[in-house]
Order: structure tokens, then sequence, then C-alpha cells
């Protein structure tokens, strides 16, 4: 198949997806032309396709591109590169996008909106489906319901000519960082994604402007960031709270939530103010409240403390003002508590620890937000955090504990997959009396391993490695379990109740 074919095939599939209009067909040709170095065209047939995506027609013209030198490297940075350029010149301007997007909220609902806009985000090849697809998922059961458990594979592996071009490069400053809106139609470079096929939507939060866009990497259905326009850090407030709130009004079929705004604790990026959000119930919402109070000085107020690993306090109300208010309130005490028996100490020196990871969303008419207590001190024993995964779990996650693992999805690293089928053929081969070397990354899962064997014994290589997946979610278990600031035994829950009871609760119920 020739060059020609594949530009003609992308056309069409430009034109089945609704992406362009037939009027644009001579204008998207010269474009895609250009793009590639193309000064003319062939007269060609192409087959009538009804094509998902356009993964296999990019193949053929990055392949294309690759040996005919229209590629530096024939690498993925350089690749996603071009084909991004590719799928912007089938990409609808943001003022169309954008009308579309409320004229579906106006005449159809705000589901049918964020809808349209996800979809939009595969068909052009922002969401790359064809790597989510490689992603593995499956559920664990525990005392807490059901967990979440995936290996990422999406993320493309670091490219090393990429980095050491990298290194030679001038220093930008533009766009500041990932989030900043001014990525949108961005050509990118080598060290930064390009994004000609990024659309955001515009969203005004406590009188403030706002974006929606969606994550590349679709952790879950839907997975959408919220960012602030402005370049701002991070920062748990009052104001936090209020736009959590104003979302989730707006867009009552999605729940929004932050990363903490603190080191260890926090998410990958809190140089720009944002939250995460979507369509998709976490286990942590599926939790129920154990000890359930109320405020004095918030009665339309009821809150609770949940079962989960991690410390939170769950707040309904039917008035948004006084919740936000109530979990300022909570905000403001946690940043100044202290209780040295169950190792809370909220500042060394000049450095504060305590913060909260906020969750909010629509249930049953009222709104909800849920309150995760975080510490980020760090001690001799523990270097890396007291509430952070430790040492002895490291080999299988050391990364922070954000807000998409505090609500019990554990995105864990893409090594994972290739290591335990390897952790399991070493077992294996010891079982049967082979000499085998343990070697590489292996090493640091066998003591993890070995445990299990011993537990439940090992019948085959395939079936230990599905065995090793499921303990995974033990392992998860247990980290949530670390991260979590108010132990689960009878001196931490205690310690919970003695926080609640600072807070001018009444009514508590053991």
């Amino acid at each position: 198949m020739s060059i020609y074919q594949d530009i003609e095939r992308l056309i069409q599939y430009g034109l089945k997806k609704k992406l362009i209009e037939k009027e644009d067909v001579i204008w998207t040709r010269n474009q895609l032309l250009a793009i590639l170095s193309l000064d003319t065209v062939e007269e060609v047939k192409v087959d009538e396709e009804e094509l998902d995506t356009p993964v296999a027609i990019l193949t053929n013209i990055l392949d294309w591109a690759a040996k005919e030198g229209v590629l530096e490297s024939n690498s993925v940075v350089y690749r996603d590169l071009l084909d991004t350029q590719l799928m912007g010149m089938l990409t609808k301007r943001p003022s169309e996008v954008i009308h579309t997007f409320f004229e579906k909220c106006k005449e159809e609902s705000s589901e049918a909106a964020t809808r349209y806009l996800y979809q939009l985000s595969k068909d052009v090849h922002y969401i790359r489906t064809d790597r989510i697809a490689k992603n593995e998922h499956w559920y664990a059961d525990t005392g807490y319901g059901q967990l979440e458990v995936t290996i990422n594979l999406s993320k493309p592996e670091k490219d090393p000519k990429a980095i050491a071009a990298a290194k030679g490069m001038e220093s930008v400053n533009y766009p500041k960082c990932l989030l900043c809106v001014e990525n949108v139609g961005y050509k990118g470079r080598i060290n930064h994604p390009a994004r000609q096929n990024l659309r955001t939507i515009p969203v005004t939060l406590n009188d403030e402007s706002w974006h929606i866009q969606f994550s590349p990497y679709v952790y879950y259905n839907e997975h959408a960031i919220v960012l602030k326009e402005k370049h701002e850090p991070m920062k748990i407030s009052h104001l936090t709270f209020k736009r959590l709130l104003d979302f989730v009004e707006q867009f009552p079929h999605y729940f929004l939530g932050s990363n903490a705004d603190l080191p260890i604790v926090g998410g990958s990026i809190l140089s720009h103010d944002h939250f995460q959000g979507g369509a998709h119930d976490f286990p942590m919402a599926k939790a129920e409240m154990e000890e359930v109070f109320s405020f004095e000085r918030f009665p339309s107020v009821q809150a609770g403390i949940v079962k989960w690993p991690m410390s939170v306090l769950r707040l309904q109300s039917t008035d948004k003002e006084e919740l936000a208010n109530a979990a300022d309130d909570i905000l403001e005490a946690w940043r100044v508590y202290e209780d040295r028996k169950a190792n809370v100490v909220a500042q060394t020196d000049d450095t504060p620890h305590n913060t909260i990871t906020p969750i909010s969303r629509m249930r049953g008419g009222k709104f909800e937000l849920d309150l995760v207590l975080r510490n980020n001190r760090t001690t001799a024993e523990h270097p890396d955090g007291l509430f952070h995964p430790h040492q002895h779990v490291h080999h299988i996650k050391k990364e922070n504990i954000g807000l998409i693992e505090v609500m019990g999805l554990a995105v864990l690293p893409g090594r994972l997959k290739d290591e335990l089928k390897r952790v399991a053929t070493y077992i294996g081969a010891k079982e049967r009396r082979e000499t085998v070397d343990a070697t590489g990354e292996i090493t640091k899962h066998l003591k993890w391993a070995e445990k299990i064997k011993n537990q439940y014994g090992f019948d085959n290589e395939v079936s230990f490695e599905q065995l090793l997946r499921q303990e995974l979610g033990q392992v998860f278990l247990e980290i949530l379990h670390h991260a979590g600031v108010f132990k689960r035994d009878e001196s931490g829950r205690s310690a919970f109740v003695r926080f609640v009871s600072t807070l001018g609760t009444r009514r508590v119920h053991y």
C-alpha cells in the first residue's frame, strides 16, 4: 500500500468519525502532504473502512516516514511527535469543540457533553487506546471490599536517543508544565509531548477559570483532569472544597478529587493546581461509615469515619456552602493537630506535615466530601515517609500514594509483568530441583514469593504467577495501611476518635 493510499485512508477515517467535513478534504490533504514533505498526490482508490481508531493507518505512515528519512529517529518519541501532528490536522478548532460541548450540555445533559469530549479525545488519538488496552487490570478481595489493581503498560519506555538529545537542548519554559492550558495545539519537542490534538473545555469553579480535559493514560473510565487556567501551585484550602463542590454540582455524574499539596503524600505535579475526576465508582466510595456524628457549628452536615485502611472522614449535606465550611474547619484543625502517642506531629521546625486529600461527589441528591488525613513526616526508620510505603514493599511500589491509590486503585509499574513471570519461572525450576540462579530484578521479590509458596503451595508456573498477581492486592492493602495516619487497631481507632472529638462534634457512635 502506498503512502498516498494511507493519506486517503486517514482522510476517510476523519470523514467517518465526523472529525472533518467534505469541504475540509482538500485542505486536510494538503496539510498532511506538507507534514510528510510531499509536493504532489497520486490518484489512488481506497476501500470503504469502518475503523475504531486510526492506529493501523498511522503505523503505516510512520513506517514509511522512517524509511524515507522524514522521521529523525524511528523511536516512540519521534513517532509520537509526528502522528500527533498528523492527527492535529483532523482535530476541530477549540472554539468548535467548546461550542458542541455546551450545546450538548444545554440540549441533552452534562453527561452527554463529557461523553462527546471523551469520544473525540479517543477518535483524534489524544487518548491512545491501543496502548491503554495493554494495561492489565483485576480485583483483589479484602476485608474492605474489592480493591482494584492495574499494571500500567501504556506509558512508553524512555527513549535513550531522545534523552541524549534533550540534554543538549536550550531550556524552554513554554508551556510552563504539562498541565498548562497553553499545551492545546502545541507542537511538542523531544522532552515535551505534542498536543496538537488536545482540546479542553472552559468551566467556572468558584468564579475562577478552569478547564476540563482527559488524561491521555486513562487509568479508569473517563479519567478527567480539571486544571486551573493560571499556572499556580497546588494548595488545599477552603477554596479547594468550594471548587470541588461547584464541579460536581455542574457534572453530578463525575467525582472530582485533589492530590494532597505536600511532597511525599502529594501527586507528581505540585506546581500547577489541578484535580482528577471521572465516571468511575472507586472502592473507597463504596465503603460505609462506621461511626456517625454531627457538628454543633454545622447542623446540616452529617459525618462519619469511613471503614477504610486509610484515615477518612466522610461529610454529607444538601447545603454546599455549609459543607465547604465544615471541611475547611476540619482542614484547619488537622493542619496543627498533634498526637505523639499516634505518631502525629504537625510540624518540624518550619516544615508542615499535615494535609488532606479531598474527594467530592453527589450521592442521593446530597453533596459528599471524603477527607483523607495525610502526614508526610519522615523518620530515621522510615526516611521515605512514616505514612508512605515502607521499605519491605518497595519491590512492588515505592512511589507516592496519590489520589487514585487512596481511593483503592493500585497503579503499579509495568516492570512487574515481566518480573512476576520470571519469579514464577525461578520458583518452578527450584521445585523441579533444577540448578538455577536468581539474577537481576527478580531477587528483590524472592523473599515475598517464597512466603507465598510456603503458604499456598506450588502447582505450576502459570498458576503460581496468577497467585502472585492476586497477592499484589494484599500488598496494596498493606501499603494503604502504611499510608493511614490512624491505624486500624484499637489504639489507632481511639486516636482517630480523639481527633474527631476536637471538632465540636456530638452524637458520636462507636
